[in-house]
């Protein structure tokens, strides 16, 4: 009797937990891009952990990440470069309305955005602050994550295309001019 309840999918997938490598590159959210510098052990309360060691290309700082724990703090591999014209989608959909909130209430939703670490979500942002910078003046927190929010893309796309990052931000300006441009042409 007990066997009836006890039915499970045979070809059911188990998620694989991601592994990552010295020197590979890998997205840490709200940090961006760094490199897996070494896998070392600690003792930690008496327990061995592993942790990943890694390096923000941007600012040098050294990261400690618990193998166990990548899924958990959002710690990804960089888009393929396939997927970069799926993020410059993201940008060039129509900003959404913010205006009508408060800055702190934008500012708290749009840091929550990029804490989740995923390159689309940063693009909202970025698209939105971009739109709203245009129509009125940013509060200073949200000019630090429209900084942010552009930093984070162009660290990221710029690997995923294998160009430096001069290129890739004047890529995303000319993207942004264009798209702000069609927004202006529609409106009349």
């Amino acid at each position: 009797m007990a066997e009836k309840f006890k039915k499970t999918k045979i070809n059911e997938e188990v998620p694989t937990k991601k592994e990552f490598f010295k020197g590979d590159l890998a997205v840490y959210p709200a940090h961006g891009v760094g490199c897996i510098e070494s896998i070392e052990s600690k003792e930690i309360n008496g327990d061995t952990m592993n942790f990943y060691m890694m390096k923000i290309v941007e600012n040098g700082m050294v990261i400690m990440i618990p193998t166990s724990n990548v899924e958990s703090v959002g710690l990804r591999e960089v888009i393929p470069e396939t997927e970069v014209p799926e993020v410059y989608k993201v940008m060039q959909e129509k900003a959404q309305g913010a205006d009508n909130q408060t800055w702190n209430r934008r500012y708290r939703e749009y840091m929550d955005k990029i804490k989740t670490g995923s390159i689309y979500d940063v693009a909202e942002v970025f698209r939105d602050l971009f739109q709203l910078k245009l129509e009125k003046d940013l509060s200073f927190g949200e000019r630090k994550l429209l900084d942010t929010a552009q930093n984070l893309l162009v660290q990221e796309l710029s690997t995923a295309k294998d160009i430096d990052e001069k290129s890739m931000m004047q890529e995303i300006e000319r993207s942004e001019e264009r798209r702000v441009g069609k927004e202006c042409r529609s409106r009349w």
